[in-house]
């Protein structure tokens, strides 16, 4: 649009005004800002779920039977999410021998917190260490390294029937991990596993 002034007394056009804006330097520079930003911005990597799975040598079947009773804890990841366990030295002509539970807060987690409590106030207290900068993360991870795997900690023996269900196996490792449990294997059932199950009246096959 252009505004256009009139000598009155002349009758003549005296000065032209445009008022138009022109947009074309502002979208050159849009760009170059765009381009800027995409090269020089880290682009955001996707989320992903670490899961960490024991090796079996972890817990080597040799040592499976040295290990001390009270050390011990077996776990059974059956249909429906439900768990059956019992703990120190199997008893497989006992009728009703393992008990039951489930993933609740008050079921497997309460377990292995009781089973751990030791390594788990030792944990929170070296957490609390971390947040006050008492200790440097390095010194923080080594530490807790060292009091998952010292003599003593529970070792937990997982093992899965065809029954139960993937997701029961990613919420028994995230078990171990909220409760400091840092002995932990996954076995295969055997002979002696299917008698105490039945006789617990769990269906095997």
């Amino acid at each position: 649009m252009e505004v256009i002034q009139t000598d009155k007394k002349k009758g003549r056009k005296k000065k032209k005004f445009d008022t138009r804006v022109n947009f074309t330097p502002l979208v050159d520079m849009i760009m170059l800002l765009l381009t800027f930003f995409m090269l020089a911005t880290t682009l955001s990597k996707p989320q992903t779920m670490e899961i960490s799975m024991p090796t079996k040598d972890k817990v080597a079947t040799e040592e499976q039977n040295e290990v001390k009773a009270s050390e011990a804890m077996t776990i059974y990841l059956g249909a429906d999410h439900t768990v059956y366990y019992y703990e120190g030295l199997p008893d497989i002509e006992k009728k009703d021998f393992l008990k039951k539970t489930d993933f609740s807060d008050k079921g497997l987690r309460s377990v292995l917190s009781e089973k751990n409590a030791n390594i788990v106030k030792q944990v929170r207290e070296l957490k609390n260490k971390k947040s006050l900068l008492q200790i440097s993360a390095e010194d923080f991870e080594k530490q807790l390294s060292e009091l998952k795997n010292s003599k003593g900690s529970p070792v937990v023996i997982i093992k899965p029937l065809d029954s139960s269900d993937y997701s029961d196996m990613i919420a028994a490792l995230d078990e171990m991990i909220i409760n400091s449990i840092g002995k932990y294997a996954i076995v295969d059932i055997n002979a002696d596993d299917k008698t105490m199950l039945r006789n617990a009246n769990v269906a095997v096959e």
